[in-house]
């Protein structure tokens, strides 16, 4: 098993001015938060990233930006995805790989594929791809759901498949692909709430979201969860349950970007057609925040 993606990784937001150009000193100071307060590696260009809203020439820039604000502390997982296969593979072929350690590919939305189809398509990315893929499957949001059956059998046949970040929050189905997977197959969960059940069935970590504000708080939940200090995990689970719950009220990354402004990381622009939250949200996060004891009421 490739222990790199073990453990808290964070899908890393996309801060921006008022211009809708990329914060870089607003970005430097996100990934020096996380990094030096126990992440185990960073996620560049996932959907907390606002990746759909950005060109060719900025997808660049970002991770050329977030290499560098790295610095090879961390491993570094770049998010290339799509639903149109060889436009995958087009793309795949146009970043300068350095320093990227594993892709993160959801699967393809919209076309809402086959089973068969889902399998095809990553056996391509796979046969193309010069790092190793890990799956993400997100239905809430492609309106296809991977079954436990495709992901294992990708995972058999695949071996530059590593594993899956789970978002179905379906934990019969992530319980089967735990059950049946290979042993060296990575399963990581892609829900915040879920990850305290997902480490108690013997899930690998979580690829996170409430981790770009909280990276201290909840790598306490999750390295305590994968040591066996179930105690621990079960009260930083509690204490964080509210503020993560209302995080994807009014959809993400408005909420975990509302509350990075809150705390002074980075201000809560978005691109269009995402907007911030709206008062009634914010107020709540900033009291979940206080209810929490992570801010001063």
């Amino acid at each position: 098993m490739d222990n790199r993606f073990q453990g808290l990784g964070v899908a890393l937001v996309t801060p921006f001015l008022p211009d809708g150009t990329i914060d870089q000193a607003a970005l430097s100071r996100v990934i020096d938060h996380q990094i030096s307060r126990g992440i185990d590696y960073l996620v560049v260009m996932g959907t907390t990233g606002e990746s759909v809203t950005l060109n060719g020439p900025e997808k660049k820039q970002l991770l050329d930006l977030v290499r560098a604000g790295v610095n090879g502390r961390v491993p570094l997982v770049l998010g290339v995805g799509g639903n149109n296969t060889m436009a995958v593979l087009e793309a795949l072929k146009g970043f300068n790989m350095d320093g990227v350690a594993a892709i993160l590919s959801v699967s393809p939305y919209y076309n809402k594929p086959t089973q068969e189809g889902i399998y095809q398509h990553y056996k391509a990315i796979a046969g193309a791809s010069t790092r190793p893929i890990i799956l993400y499957n997100v239905p809430g949001r492609t309106m296809s759901n991977m079954a436990a059956e495709t992901t294992l059998r990708l995972a058999r046949d695949c071996k530059n498949i590593i594993g899956i970040k789970e978002a179905s929050g379906n934990l019969d189905q992530i319980g089967l692909i735990l059950k049946h997977r290979p042993k060296d197959f990575l399963v990581i969960s892609g829900d915040d709430a879920l990850t305290l059940p997902i480490l108690a069935m013997g899930g690998d970590g979580v690829i996170s979201v409430v981790g770009n504000a909280l990276p201290e708080e909840f790598a306490r939940l999750v390295h305590a969860a994968m040591k066996g200090d179930m105690k621990t995990a079960r009260e930083e689970h509690l204490r964080l349950i509210e503020l993560i719950s209302l995080l994807f009220v009014e959809g993400n990354p408005g909420g975990i970007k509302e509350v990075m402004k809150y705390l002074g990381l980075c201000e809560n622009h978005m691109r269009l057609p995402l907007v911030p939250v709206g008062e009634a949200t914010r107020n709540k996060l900033h009291r979940a925040l206080a209810d929490a004891e992570l801010v001063k009421r």
